[in-house]
C-alpha cells in the first residue's frame, strides 16, 4: 500500500521542518511537500495532490477557516486537519464548519498527531 501523502501549510520554518522529519519516521507517511502560509498551501494542494493537509490553523495571510475552506475547493478527496497552540470554542466551529476534520492541539505527543493523520486518511478514503 502507498504511503498517505501529506501536505504542511505552516508559517514558522522550524516547527514546520520538525513536523516534516516526524512524520515522516513512522513510514506510512510521506510529506509531500511544506508551504509556509495558506495561499501557498492551496496552490501546493492543486499541484500535489495530498490525501492529507496539516495545517496551521493561524497563518499568515487566510485565517484557519480560509485557509481550510479554499483547501476543501481546490482538494476536496483530501481531508484536511488543523493545528493550533489554543483555539477557542468559535475557533473550533469555524473551522469544522469550514471543512476541517479535526482542531489538534500542538502540544500533543507525536503519536496523538500521526493518529490523527491515519484517522483522517481511513475516514476520507471510507467516503470517497
Amino acid at each position: 500500500m502507498r504511503p498517505i501523502r501529506v501536505l504542511l501549510v505552516e508559517d514558522n520554518e522550524v516547527y514546520r521542518s520538525t513536523l516534516e522529519l516526524l512524520l515522516d519516521q513512522p513510514g506510512d507517511i510521506e510529506v509531500v511537500g511544506a508551504v509556509p502560509d495558506g495561499h501557498a498551501g492551496v496552490a501546493a494542494a492543486s499541484e500535489l495532490a495530498p490525501d492529507v493537509v496539516l495545517m496551521d490553523f493561524r497563518l499568515p495571510g487566510l485565517d484557519g477557516a480560509a485557509t481550510a475552506a479554499a483547501l476543501r475547493a481546490a482538494r476536496p478527496e483530501a481531508a484536511v486537519i488543523c493545528l493550533t497552540a489554543e483555539a477557542t470554542d468559535d475557533d473550533r466551529v469555524a473551522v469544522i464548519a469550514a471543512g476541517a476534520v479535526a482542531l489538534v492541539e500542538k502540544g500533543k505527543p507525536t503519536v496523538d498527531l500521526i493518529e490523527a493523520v491515519r484517522s483522517a486518511f481511513r475516514d476520507a478514503q471510507e467516503h470517497a
